[in-house]
């Protein structure tokens, strides 16, 4: 067997491709971007054969910057965006684009699945509520709205699995993943029959779950050759972004807690149950860890409103980043760090994508509320890095108020580079934030876990407690907290003030 693991995470702003020796040691990565689509209105789209060219890239890539040798790779993992619907024929071959996770055009076939099933049913069955966001809906929009695509689809695909279908053959999702489509029994592990069978979605068209430990197949020698490898590597499922990242956070024992801030993010917790909410609005994944469940709150727009900031207020930050080889975060952080808490009474409703947790409002919109002539481009800045942490505390209280003791946080993703934001949100939260070595590779780490427990390799996913490291305990400022104590209760109410306007402007 090879001395190392091959990981591929496809998120939603490309791949990135990892490398991980026996001992959990990152040896190299290597990033291939790709482009989204905004047709129209609450769509969001992908070209799944951008996928492929991004593992291709990468995986070539990586052994080149690494000198490992491709006889050297013992097994193959993955992670991948979750809650997308691709439909492909029987050769494998994409129909259309990909419909990915912040896509929200489902909205009345949500409203069909309710009317047919009931949401506390499909709440109590899959773990999570109704909404457009999930697989089945939009699965159920091109029923209704390409009837072809439909009739014609051999299987409809999360991402990752049509990059394991391209190196096996073989039609396979994992628990974790299939645990975001709105179609899986999560306690049995399962399609829910009951749930595909009342709204009309063949369950011969999905693919097999499995656990993320499993080996589902081995790289044939077409694919092998176009990556750079050689054929017979076992490939493991891995599981959807959310489950990696909590494994690579190191969150994978009851109690557990991790933010991953992103494009989007989440605030997830390790229990040996799933959670229901009373009010839903927070759901629970399968983890990666057999019997080990995932509750979870999830919002759209995290890093990407501050990405909206960078392209269109922060031009000159840009510039200066681009003169000096920065990131335009680091400058805008450094200038954002001169406005006071608070953004002197400006705050940011964070809902550029419409929202999932808390509020399951795919008409919601950003919003800044407050501006008065003192107020500077900078202060708005602050506000969205504000905005965003309010709306996670929102997520952090659902799980409080259910008696689940949380006491620190883990942060994780490309948005824990930020120390300002991490400092921001362990104010809000009042609870200690522990930043981790790895931030944007964790995904990817808890995917190669998952591949080196698949493989033998590690014993069982107990080693990311070895494995996942802690940089840095930030402690939360009572003077701050009583700041965004205050402002958090304006946050709660603008949003609900504001809710007859948000459906006149999504109407």
């Amino acid at each position: 067997m090879g001395n190392y693991i091959l990981s591929h995470d496809l998120g939603t702003t490309g791949n990135k491709a990892t490398l991980y020796d026996r001992e959990g040691n990152l040896v190299a990565s290597s990033f291939f971007s790709y482009p989204t689509y905004y047709p129209y209105r609450n769509w969001v789209e992908q070209n799944p054969l951008d996928y492929w060219e991004a593992v291709k890239f990468s995986t070539r890539d990586l052994l080149t910057k690494s000198k490992v040798k491709p006889e050297d790779i013992a097994v193959i993992s993955f992670s991948g965006q979750m809650m997308g619907c691709l439909p492909v024929d029987r050769e494998g071959n994409p129909l259309r684009n990909i419909i990915i996770w912040a896509d929200q055009r489902g909205v009345r076939e949500a409203e069909f699945i309710r009317e047919k099933i009931g949401e506390e049913k499909v709440y109590k069955i899959t773990g999570h509520r109704i909404s457009p966001t999930y697989s089945a809906s939009k699965i159920l929009w091109l029923k209704n709205n390409e009837r072809d695509i439909f009739d014609r689809a051999y299987k409809f695909l999360l991402a990752k699995d049509f990059i394991v279908y391209k190196l096996t053959g073989k039609w396979v999702t994992d628990y974790s993943d299939a645990s975001g489509t709105n179609l899986f029994d999560l306690i049995g592990e399962k399609w829910s029959e009951e749930i595909a069978s009342a709204v009309g979605i063949p369950l011969e068209k999905l693919p097999e779950p499995h656990s993320s430990l499993d080996i589902v197949g081995e790289l044939t020698d077409s694919p092998a050759e176009e990556l750079g490898l050689v054929p017979g590597i076992p490939v493991v499922i891995g599981g959807g972004d959310g489950a990696c990242a909590a494994c690579g956070a190191g969150v994978i024992e009851e109690g557990d807690a991790y933010n991953y801030l992103g494009a989007s993010s989440w605030i997830a917790i390790a229990s040996n149950r799933p959670i229901y909410d009373p009010h839903l609005r927070t759901f629970t994944f399968h983890h990666l860890e057999p019997g080990l469940f995932m509750p979870t709150g999830t919002m759209q727009s995290a890093g990407l409103s501050y990405q909206w900031a960078r392209d269109n207020l922060a031009l000159r930050e840009k510039e200066i980043a681009l003169d000096f080889g920065l990131s335009p975060y680091e400058i805008m952080d450094l200038e954002v760090e001169k406005i006071p808490p608070g953004s002197d009474n400006l705050i940011f409703l964070p809902y550029l994508l419409g929202e999932r947790s808390p509020y399951w409002n795919p008409n919601a919109r950003g919003v800044f509320i407050g501006i008065t002539p003192r107020h500077t481009r900078t202060h708005l800045m602050r506000a969205i890095l504000e905005g965003v942490g309010f709306n996670l505390r929102i997520i952090l209280d659902a799980f409080l108020s259910q008696g689940i003791d949380i006491s620190e946080i883990r942060l994780i993703g490309g948005g824990g580079k930020s120390k300002l934001w991490a400092n921001i949100l362990a104010d809000i939260f009042e609870r200690e934030v522990l930043r981790m070595e790895v931030l944007e590779e964790a995904t990817s780490l808890g995917s190669a876990i998952a591949g080196g427990v698949g493989a033998g390799i590690f014993q069982s996913l107990k080693v990311a407690k070895e494995l996942v490291r802690i940089k840095e305990r930030i402690i939360p400022e009572e003077r701050r907290i009583a700041i965004y104590k205050k402002l958090y209760q304006i946050f709660l109410e603008a949003y609900e003030r504001l809710l007859p306007v948000f459906d006149k402007l999504g109407g």
